[in-house]
């Protein structure tokens, strides 16, 4: 049998710490008696181990960031391996790890602010030494915690080599239009689909008419996730509704589900089967706290 393909992940890794509290505070606000706890984040980090425990086989993802020069890039190191995921981490001798700051209620919901560090200086001319592994990947999946035009320049090796590209458009920001007619599939959340076409994603109706905006930019599909409302999947045309869950922690659900997102188009599962793979792995996640903590492994969710 022809071995699978990798999935190749471009993106940040972080060192996410966390204050588990009763509440979130307002601005000028202090609030006590929260639980601290430091976690591996990082956007394109968790993503590439959501690949490589829902893939379940070695050897399925290759993971491509930049890190400091200090105890946190070289943790980064350690945990992929332990995940089986294969990076390539290129070491920043001035710039430090990112790191982020992140505040959980009781419920689930949570407020982050993110120090790019090392993840914002990740430049195309690091990124070129790989970009046969690009050119020949299953499936490319981007974030926006690395710099545009690397996002961007990665996206074009890959739509040239006929390699799908999924871009996670978070953190919410404005695109290139150049860089939509490189993306088989984009997967805003409601905001961040809001943010790229202007259009007020409430329900399916709105994710409907946000998704027909993009795919007239030049998009190839278009998933909007919509947190405990479901997912919407223009190739479907309608509104998939999320698992009913107890949710404990909601940090890493969008990459949970772009992970194993990525995973099921990589194994050939047609769109609606693909969201409901991911749905399932997003669903147990929100049920665990932390980021990387909470990515299930295959066996969990098959």
């Amino acid at each position: 049998m022809k071995p699978m393909k990798k999935i190749v992940v471009i993106g940040s890794t972080n060192t996410d710490m966390v204050i588990a509290g009763n509440k979130i505070p307002v601005p000028g606000e202090t609030v006590s008696g929260g639980r601290f706890f430091m976690n591996p984040g990082g956007k394109g980090a968790n993503q590439a181990v959501a690949v490589a425990r829902l893939a379940a086989r070695r050897g399925a993802c290759e993971f491509i960031a930049k890190v400091g020069d200090d105890l946190f890039g070289r943790d980064t190191a350690v945990r992929m391996k332990k995940d089986g995921v294969d990076a390539r981490l290129v070491v920043d001798r001035r710039e430090p790890s990112g790191t982020a700051l992140i505040l959980v209620d009781p419920k689930g919901q949570n407020v982050i602010s993110v120090a790019l560090g090392a993840n914002g200086a990740l430049t195309g001319e690091d990124v070129a030494p790989y970009r046969k592994d690009v050119e020949s990947a299953a499936v490319l999946l981007l974030q926006l915690e690395t710099p545009m035009p690397t996002v961007v320049a990665a996206a074009e090796w890959a739509r040239a080599a006929g390699v799908p590209v999924i871009l996670n458009p978070a953190p919410a920001a404005k695109l290139p239009r150049a860089l939509y007619s490189s993306l088989a599939w984009i997967t805003p959340n409601e905001t961040e689909a809001e943010l790229l076409t202007g259009v007020k994603v409430a329900d399916a109706a709105g994710a409907a008419a946000a998704a027909a905006k993009l795919i007239r930019r030049g998009v190839g599909h278009v998933i909007v996730t919509m947190g405990a409302k479901g997912v919407y999947c223009s190739d479907t045309g309608r509104l998939h509704p999320a698992e009913k869950v107890k949710a404990v922690d909601c940090v890493a659900a969008g990459d949970v589900f772009n992970g194993a997102f990525a995973v099921a188009l990589a194994e050939g599962l047609p769109a609606a089967a693909a969201v409901a793979f991911a749905q399932k792995a997003s669903a147990v996640s929100v049920t665990r706290s932390g980021a990387r903590a909470s990515i299930p492994f295959r066996r969990e969710i098959i």
